[in-house]
């Protein structure tokens, strides 16, 4: 199997998404956001306070990769009740290789010296201001593009060919989010069987 090497940008604007629906997705901060796991990691006053003592060089970014953690385990735990759990691609699943190059990617800026609003330049909002679910849902709507999916178990299967750009399909995957509910409704691709 040929092992596909994703570019900086690429992996930055992947993570940037990843990173915002992670966050948008704590419910057990003050207030709280979307509820969709259960984790308070960011704010100064929560979790965030907790990881600046603990890390005070690092604590942005390793804040925020906790709460991606959380959000992968929770999407990780969707995809397991379904029949082929490895045969789909979600926005905190691209497979062994695509997620292994995410995660280098994060440790390389968590070792840099840039604020995570600085080198996730792609970020489509400002995640140290307070939460705004109307602000949330333009930052991942597409424009002038509706996402058509179908309800199944489990999730939203994204209807169409999959794009070719890893950085498109994450956006149509955050897009497919919309109508915003009450727990993460996992947007995913189903890999064709060759």
């Amino acid at each position: 199997m040929p092992t596909v090497t994703v570019t900086k940008d690429t992996l930055d604007q992947v993570l940037a998404l990843q990173i915002m629906v992670a966050w948008a997705g704590e419910g057990i901060c003050e207030p709280k956001r979307l509820d969709w796991w259960r984790t308070d990691l960011i704010d100064e006053y929560g979790g965030g306070d907790l990881f600046g003592r603990l890390f005070p060089k690092t604590h942005q970014w390793s804040s925020l990769e906790a709460v991606r953690l959380a959000a992968i385990q929770v999407d990780k735990r969707k995809r397991q009740e379904m029949a082929e759990p490895d045969a789909v691609r979600s926005l905190f699943f691209w497979g062994f290789t695509i997620d292994e190059q995410l995660a280098e990617r994060l440790a390389v800026h968590k070792r840099g010296d840039k604020q995570p609003l600085e080198a996730l330049r792609y970020l489509p909002l400002d995640i140290t201001k307070p939460f705004s679910k109307a602000e949330f849902e333009e930052a991942i709507r597409l424009p002038n593009q509706t996402v058509d999916f179908t309800v199944v178990p489990n999730g939203r299967e994204i209807v169409g060919e999959m794009l070719e750009a890893l950085e498109e399909q994450a956006k149509k995957l955050a897009a497919a989010l919309l109508p915003l509910t009450d727990s993460y409704t996992l947007p995913f691709y189903r890999l064709q069987k060759h």
